[in-house]
């Protein structure tokens, strides 16, 4: 029997003989079910039309997307630390060449996700790359569709999961969105991985929603607390989910101020 797959959202479900009746990651307000309906597929026929593309985006950090764009359309990151290297976010696809090509770069000690769009296939992620441990916020546990041991929940608002590389519970989005700060990135300068938590724009801001596709956005109060959270941290880059347009590489620090700065300004217009 198959673990299905939604191609809506890339979201993998337990084992069955037919699919799920329907998604309730899609059927939620925060993503959507197409015009055209619910569809389904698996990793195997994912494998015989779909591939995925390694680029160096920057020191440390190497995006992983997968070509055609398949469910979301988020890039995922392996980050490469003195330490073991940690995969942030997932695709839904996992193959064997990307097994191999991970394992050239020194394999992955562990895998943390942001928030329950980017779950995917993250269960067959860490049984491919030797069982590692998959850390996610416990607020979203209700959001994962495959249960296993390999899955760590974690409580509270922030969880150190190796020297200098700190997961932050942010919430918005979700109540337990999470971003990645790698403090010593790129000699100290300081990088954040934001996930859709802190939604990184074609303007070379930053913004925020409760749900991308309904245009709900997040309230003042929810984004103050958001940014209280994250002043103790310093990071010069942000990087975002999508490629060619989820970058900031330098003073990531005060446009994240200065976004959040106008956000609340505009959302309290009278």
């Amino acid at each position: 029997m198959p673990e299905f797959i939604c191609v809506a959202c890339g979201m993998q479900y337990p084992r069955s003989i037919t699919p799920p009746p329907t998604c309730p990651v899609c059927t939620d307000e925060r993503q959507f079910v197409p015009a055209s309906g619910q569809s389904w597929t698996t990793l195997d026929g994912m494998r015989k039309t779909h591939s995925n593309k390694f680029r160096r985006l920057a020191p440390g950090l190497v995006t992983i997307e997968t070509a055609p764009a398949f469910g979301i359309g988020q890039r995922a990151f392996l980050l490469r630390t003195a330490a073991g290297n940690v995969l942030w976010e997932c695709v839904s696809l996992i193959d064997e060449a990307t097994i191999d090509i991970l394992a050239g770069l020194g394999g992955v000690t562990a895998i943390a996700i942001s928030h329950p769009h980017y779950y995917t296939t993250m269960v067959e992620w860490s049984r491919g790359l030797g069982d590692v441990p998959i850390h996610l916020h416990a607020a979203d546990r209700d959001w994962v569709m495959r249960p296993d041991p390999v899955i760590r929940h974690w409580e509270g608002d922030a969880n150190r999961i190796g020297p200098g590389l700190t997961l932050l519970r942010l919430g918005g989005h979700f109540e337990g969105g999470t971003v990645l700060h790698w403090a010593g990135w790129d000699g100290g300068r300081g990088v954040l991985l934001s996930g859709d938590i802190l939604q990184v724009i074609p303007s070379g801001h930053v913004s925020f929603m409760w749900s991308y596709p309904n245009l709900i956005p997040l309230s003042a109060a929810t984004i103050q607390r958001m940014v209280s959270l994250l002043e103790p941290y310093t990071y010069d880059a942000v990087y975002g989910s999508f490629s060619g347009r989820g970058q900031i590489d330098a003073r990531g620090k005060e446009v994240v101020a200065a976004s959040v700065d106008r956000y609340i300004s505009k959302i309290s217009d009278a």
